[in-house]
């Protein structure tokens, strides 16, 4: 269901930005089209007014005297003799009141001769180009007229419309970076659910033969001559124990494999946080010896969460307080309270960790490199399943290392 619907965002987004690309070229042609015409009516009514003074408006034309002959090429009807300095003169001044300002190439119709006289290159730059060879087709049906031909016309509109294409250059860009993305997307994508397969099929083939080794161990105990060899008993709980280590392994990759798909079932429930933690310190107590936990909790202090999920968090706090501590572990547990909300903080003696690694400590499989994390074995899975389940009740968590030696870590549970 996920991946149709991700199909079908990803299909709309791309139709409605190939649509938006396609109306942006359409309307940047109607806007080079615009554009075109506007220049055609700036030149006309620019050289209707170099034939008015020319002929100081005593020429009479039964049409219009400019003709448009081509998209660069016009030619314009006189009537009469007319001096090439005179028109030159007349064409820079109305060009720039009519502020077009792009290279233009004149000639005149020399009758004697039946031939177009090339007049000259005007360059808005005040460049006269060195070998441009402009054609001038001859007019059949006028004698005295003048042509104009703008060889750099279609350059000039487009430098004109740069917004326009900048804007089109920009939404393409935009498609090729949204393309990419969805290919990022569904190839992460594969790579996840590939990622959560293998996880899969390889936990539940362990879980088969282990499960095979506890029964039999279990049944092994309670043979006779087990229970009458101590060596026998000694090495048949190294089993049992190794076992059941490895299961529990086992299921924390499950329930963070499933977690990864389905998200966590959170049932809330009201906690007494004073005699919660004392339960669950008490059970760290029995496993190790060595270990001193010191409660400062609030006996009233309350919080809402799922109580099968805040036992994890609790115990994978103070279990890594324990693994990692060189010598007796110390654990200090205690609240503090303001009008944000409530802060749950745990304090050990252990070993601490490089601040430079304390950003990554929450990132799936990912493990601190020293001597003491080589002997102790781990996935780098706890805090990562921490970290979710805190997220999933909306708490906050952090790790700080002690002035002295040991780390903090605190989660915050707003009011």
């Amino acid at each position: 269901m996920e991946i149709k619907r991700l199909n079908i965002i990803i299909s709309l987004g791309l139709v409605a930005i190939i649509g938006i690309l396609i109306a942006q070229l359409m309307w940047t042609k109607q806007a080079y089209n615009l554009e075109d015409r506007k220049f055609n009516q700036k030149v006309n009514i620019a050289l209707m007014e170099v034939v008015d003074k020319m002929t100081q408006g005593e020429a009479s034309f039964t049409e219009n005297p400019v003709q448009i002959v081509a998209n660069d090429y016009y030619v314009v009807n006189l009537n009469n003799d007319f001096h090439p300095a005179i028109l030159e003169h007349y064409l820079k001044t109305e060009f720039t009141r009519f502020q077009i300002n792009t290279d233009y190439v004149y000639a005149l119709y020399n009758c004697h001769s039946d031939q177009m006289m090339y007049g000259k290159y005007m360059s808005s730059h005040q460049e006269e180009p060195s070998e441009k060879v402009i054609q001038f087709p001859k007019h059949k049906n006028l004698t005295y007229y003048f042509s104009i031909r703008f060889p750099d016309k279609t350059t000039y509109l487009i430098s004109s419309l740069r917004f326009w294409y900048l804007l089109t250059f920009a939404l393409i860009i935009i498609l090729l970076v949204y393309v990419y993305s969805i290919y990022t997307i569904i190839q992460q994508k594969k790579f996840s659910e590939l990622q959560r397969d293998f996880i899969n099929n390889m936990t539940h083939e362990f879980k088969t033969p282990l499960s095979s080794i506890l029964l039999a161990t279990e049944s092994l105990n309670k043979q006779e001559a087990v229970q009458q060899n101590s060596k026998l008993q000694t090495y048949t709980s190294i089993i049992n124990a190794q076992g059941l280590k490895l299961n529990n392994h086992i299921e924390k990759i499950l329930n963070i494999a499933k977690n990864d798909v389905s998200g966590l079932s959170l049932k809330l429930q009201k906690i007494v946080l004073n005699p919660f933690i004392h339960e669950i310190a008490g059970v760290l107590i029995q496993k190790n010896e060595n270990v001193k936990v010191e409660i400062d909790i609030d006996k009233d202090a309350e919080i809402l969460a799922d109580e099968f999920h805040f036992t994890n968090i609790v115990h994978n706090i103070l279990d890594n307080s324990v693994k990692y501590c060189e010598s007796g572990a110390e654990i200090k547990i205690f609240s503090v309270k303001d009008s944000k909300g409530l802060y749950l903080k745990f304090q050990d003696n252990g070993m601490g960790i490089p601040t430079k690694n304390i950003p990554h400590i929450f990132d799936k499989f990912y493990r601190v490199s020293s001597n003491k994390s080589d002997e102790i074995n781990g996935f780098g899975l706890g805090l990562f399943y921490v970290k979710n389940v805190v997220k999933e009740h909306h708490w906050k968590i952090t790790v700080e290392n002690n002035m002295e030696k040991g780390i903090t870590t605190t989660i915050f549970i707003p009011a």
